[in-house]
């Protein structure tokens, strides 16, 4: 089995929806299951049906939580030490050299990724295209609309 990259934000954050997971969506199905049950044939019972099917989605849920818990290799972004290279959990400052935009972002694993966040999965393009650079370098992201270069501006680990 392979680790899979989390940050210590990402990790806390499953553990979270696991504990929800668990305390109150699980007890709250196993309810709607007992009440549709009551109402007598569950041959033609929608309600049993559908409590039955949301009560697979969550056992389904809580063991890909369990199952990627597990098997996280939880980095704390705060204690790399990598000279000021572009790796997982490092947070980069870049240039759009087409556009001037100036970005931020987080490289984090895929479960934490949101890009409105500010938040990168490790395995998108323009990550990929970033990981072992430092500031000062270009980083050609090969996106679906063509190659991209950014300048990385800065690298912080916090």
């Amino acid at each position: 089995m392979s680790t899979i990259p989390l940050t210590v934000t990402g990790a806390e954050a499953l553990r979270k929806e696991l504990h929800e997971m668990k305390t109150v969506h699980r007890p709250a199905v196993i309810a709607a299951i007992a009440e549709a049950r009551a109402h007598g044939d569950l041959s033609e019972n929608a309600e049993y049906d559908a409590a039955k099917e949301k009560q697979g989605f969550i056992e389904g849920r809580i063991a890909e939580l369990e199952s990627k818990l597990s098997s996280a290799q939880i980095i704390n972004p705060t204690l790399i030490n990598a000279d000021g290279a572009c790796v997982f959990g490092a947070t980069v400052e870049l240039e759009d050299l087409q556009s001037s935009e100036v970005v931020t972002y987080q490289i984090v694993g895929d479960d934490e990724a949101d890009i409105k966040d500010g938040k990168i999965s490790i395995s998108s393009p323009i990550s990929r295209a970033l990981i072992g650079k430092y500031a000062g370098d270009i980083a050609e992201v090969h996106a679906p609309s063509g190659i991209r270069e950014y300048e990385i501006l800065n690298v912080k680990y916090i």
